[in-house]
């Protein structure tokens, strides 16, 4: 079998890892189980690396386990947080649960017949009927208070300022390292995964293995980096918020985009982590890159990489389609896009709002380009550049005397000025 963990760590993908591990998982097919918090519907970007892990796990003959958290949702994990979070209501982490399950579909066949296909399971099916007080005797017994206090998840927020930690947050190790139990004996599950802040719970989890199931029982351990960005901040925000797996919540097009304006220091570590290209592509792919830095190589089948993986081809092919289409030199292209992709695609531009009363009764190149908008400083500012045949409309260029009106407007919203090549102004009627 080929070694996953030395394929892993030229990708920079491990972090911690338990001795052990690297043998059991030469030795023979290790089902392996890697943990998702349903605090949304969906899944950001911050979840690929998990999702990509267990894609590598079942190319390389092991069996993966997706686990959605319903029950652990219930408490939310303590791990990197300084204050305690809102406990989710019953009804909003069914729709959670029900949305991260639909997303880890597109990336796992759980209805495969192979021998290593994956499973996908909650947690919350064999924690809801454990009563306190058996939990309390089966599990709590394992495990001391001064092996839980040591967990760094556990020090760093007793000794922060704060209120502390609740015992609710406090038993989450626990509960998470039942996971692993209850995995083992039902799954014969050897192995759990996750990122590096999670090394606490997951530790937990294969001494409650051990302690439960008598000598002989073994279990492991292996974490990956938290990603972030070369300049030190934190990966997988733009500044609209989240980047979500899911269009409903970012469009491809944006999708597209986040991948396409990675910065080239950061694009040369993440064509690695978040792609399936191979050691010797990659080191090629780099290596063009660098020859010509200005062509963004390594951005663009970072980002053709991602966008295909997460969204498909076809989706991928029109995220393309309408980033060129900024570049057309006519609107015929931008005309086709759908309006929140057509206004995605000015993100970033300079924009104002007339109302479509002003429109009916028509406005001139000089108020627009002025006093209705502030594209320009001034009326003298407009007719110079007027006169200079600077000004375009729509991608056409106008003169000082035109009158702007309704058959001026693409989708019967929007209007675009340009001053030169590069600098635009969108106008939204409303």
């Amino acid at each position: 079998m080929n070694n996953l963990v030395e394929e892993l760590k030229w990708r920079g993908l491990v972090h911690d890892i338990m001795p052990g591990t690297e043998e059991q998982l030469l030795k023979e097919m290790t089902t392996t189980y890697i943990g998702f918090d349903p605090t949304s519907d969906s899944l950001h970007i911050g979840s690929l690396v998990p999702i990509i892990l267990l894609v590598h796990l079942e190319q390389f003959g092991h069996k993966p386990i997706a686990l959605v958290g319903g029950a652990t949702g219930m408490i939310g994990d303590p791990s990197g947080k300084s204050d305690e979070r809102n406990l989710l209501d019953e009804t909003t982490l069914e729709k959670n649960v029900a949305g991260i399950k639909a997303v880890l579909s597109r990336f796992l066949d759980f209805n495969s017949t192979a021998v290593n296909a994956p499973i996908l399971v909650n947690n919350y099916d064999w924690m809801k009927d454990f009563s306190f007080i058996n939990f309390a005797r089966d599990v709590g017994k394992r495990i001391t208070v001064n092996y839980m206090m040591a967990k760094d998840s556990v020090k760093k927020r007793l000794a922060g300022e704060g209120e502390g930690m609740s015992f609710t947050e406090f038993t989450y190790q626990l509960i998470q390292g039942y996971d692993f139990h209850h995995l083992y004996k039902t799954h014969h599950c050897l192995l759990q995964m996750g990122g590096s802040d999670q090394w606490g719970n997951i530790t937990t989890g294969t001494e409650l293995v051990r302690r439960m199931n008598g000598e002989g029982a073994k279990a492991y351990a292996m974490t990956c980096p938290l990603i972030t960005k070369a300049d030190g901040s934190k990966f997988g925000k733009s500044e609209g918020g989240n980047i979500w797996l899911t269009a409903d919540k970012t469009s491809v097009y944006k999708f597209y985009q986040f991948w396409l304006n990675t910065s080239d220091m950061d694009a040369e570590k993440y064509i690695k982590i978040f792609t399936f290209l191979d050691k010797n592509k990659i080191d090629l792919l780099i290596a063009e890159h660098h020859e010509a830095l200005h062509l963004r190589a390594l951005q663009k089948r970072l980002a053709e990489e991602l966008t295909t993986f997460v969204h498909g081809k076809e989706e991928l092919e029109k995220a393309i389609f309408a980033s060129n289409a900024f570049f057309s030199p006519t609107m015929d292209d931008l005309t086709k896009l759908d309006d929140i992709t057509f206004v995605e695609v000015f993100d970033g531009v300079p924009n104002a709002k007339i109302t479509k009363e002003e429109i009916a009764s028509g406005i001139d190149m000089i108020a627009a380009l002025s006093a209705k908008t502030g594209f320009l400083a001034s009326n003298s500012d407009a007719r110079r550049e007027l006169k200079q045949n600077a000004i375009s409309l729509n991608k056409v260029k106008v003169v000082e005397d035109y009158t702007i009106t309704e058959k001026d407007l693409i989708k019967d919203k929007f209007l675009v000025l340009q001053k030169g090549k590069k600098n635009y102004y969108l106008i939204k009627v409303v």
